[in-house]
């Protein structure tokens, strides 16, 4: 399936690496789900109206080598900020992503949800990175 479909529809830039077939351990896939676990939560935070995050890798790095977030104009902090928060408070490692939303308790995920309907939007598939656990803590931090 073509990627766009399974994640934003065209809405949000995506950076081509595709989903299917590939275990959580591949940060194709897994870091696509945390980098919306961030955004949802920088927003449902009140940080920001709207956030798209930037996430990159290198082979043999376990951490990020970017980070960066764009809201667009509709922060209550500076992107730098929010940037700095989230490095403070997600594991952005590939072992840390996979912790941090469970993506290797299958009785948890049920990846075969993912293979109709897409991967985000849907709030009621019980998936761990459409949830919004972290956005007390992210608004405390901010002071806002």
């Amino acid at each position: 399936r073509k990627i766009i479909v399974d994640t934003y529809g065209g809405a949000a830039r995506h950076g081509g690496g595709a989903f299917s077939g590939k275990d959580p351990s591949k940060v194709d896939r897994s870091a696509a789900y945390a980098g919306r676990y961030v955004a949802k939560n920088i927003v449902a935070a009140g940080l920001a109206d709207k956030c798209e995050i930037q996430v990159s890798y290198a082979i043999g790095v376990a951490e990020p080598t970017s980070i960066m977030i764009d809201t667009f104009g509709t922060g209550n902090i500076t992107d730098e900020r929010i940037t700095e928060l989230v490095r403070e408070h997600f594991d952005l490692r590939p072992y840390g992503i996979l912790r941090m939303l469970d993506l290797l308790n299958t009785e948890q995920i049920k990846y075969r949800r993912t293979a109709a309907y897409g991967h985000f939007g849907r709030e009621n598939a019980g998936f761990s990175w459409e949830k919004t656990d972290k956005a007390e803590e992210m608004r405390e931090a901010a002071g806002i």
